[in-house]
């Protein structure tokens, strides 16, 4: 893959407005695909970005397409449906998704993706927005040992940490991993800092004492702008992704006959967040949510 490979991207979002800025920005020929969820494309066409009405038009311009969609349904829809990309794929065209997915789907996809003559990596992200456009993702890339290092040039142009977690599926397998952990100890501690509203202990004192024992880390970092100033930014995430992510980690987990009795109640702490506060507050909000039980 060289610097001037032809990419086609669907979802250009919070996270890939970021990964297209980027890939513009090393020198690569990108074309978009325009859709209502896109954030502004003004500044991606003033630096080169081409925009596209139809699947079959990004498909024709692209030696690689990269999709950073909602989930599996969107993936399969993007791919699979009617007008959609394996119907105009051309041959050895390279699909790495940067979606959150579920690995039995991405199984699914990857074979279908195969059959039209293409090849997949599941490559799914963690981090932010801030580090999408700052070109700072870690990127969990499954799929062949030889077509990762094919496109880890194109993976480097937005991710800052690049892990090969194995064959296809094991990205999105170890980014579900990722989100409980990282979302299961973001409840944990929201439900504390509730706790800690309700019996009046200080938000500074509470944060201070976290942070210098067993409560520190990220969660804490990302939860303490909330805690301290009722500032939501520090965690651009909407509570409905994280309800859909640790859906797609449960379903996971029953295909596989796992343990996941932790699992189901964080998973049930943020269905009823979404419930009570609606689906775009930002996961930090959860502490105000619990608090006002």
């Amino acid at each position: 893959m060289s610097s001037k490979t032809p990419i086609g991207m669907i979802g250009i979002g919070l996270m890939g407005h970021g990964i297209a800025t980027n890939l513009v920005r090393h020198g690569h020929p990108l074309t978009v695909l325009e859709h209502p969820g896109n954030q502004p494309l003004d500044a991606l066409k003033a630096a080169g970005a081409k925009s596209v009405a139809t699947i079959a038009g990004l498909t024709a311009a692209a030696e690689v397409i990269v999709l950073c969609v909602t989930g599996s349904p969107q993936v399969e829809a993007v791919l699979l449906g009617d007008g959609g990309a394996l119907a105009t794929l051309k041959p050895g065209t390279v699909v790495i998704d940067c979606s959150t997915a579920i690995p039995s789907s991405t199984l699914r996809v990857a074979e279908a993706v195969q059959r039209a003559g293409g090849r997949f990596l599941d490559a799914p992200m963690t981090r932010t927005p801030k580090e999408a456009a700052e070109g700072r993702l870690n990127l969990l890339v499954g799929g062949d040992a030889a077509l990762f290092a094919q496109c880890r040039p194109i993976l480097a142009c937005f991710a800052e940490n690049i892990t090969h977690t194995g064959a296809v599926g094991t990205g999105h397998g170890m980014k579900l991993l990722h989100n409980y952990v990282s979302l299961g100890t973001v409840a944990l501690i929201a439900e504390a800092a509730a706790c800690a509203q309700r019996s009046g202990v200080q938000p500074e004192v509470f944060v201070d004492v976290l942070a210098k024992g067993g409560g520190g880390g990220v969660a804490l970092e990302r939860l303490k702008p909330f805690i301290t100033h009722k500032d939501a930014n520090s965690l651009r995430f909407a509570m409905s992704n994280a309800q859909k992510d640790l859906g797609y980690y449960a379903e996971m987990a029953g295909d596989i006959g796992a343990a996941q009795a932790i699992a189901d109640a964080v998973l049930a702490t943020y269905a009823g967040a979404v419930e009570q506060g609606g689906a775009q507050r930002y996961v930090p909000e959860l502490v105000e949510l619990l608090a006002s039980k």
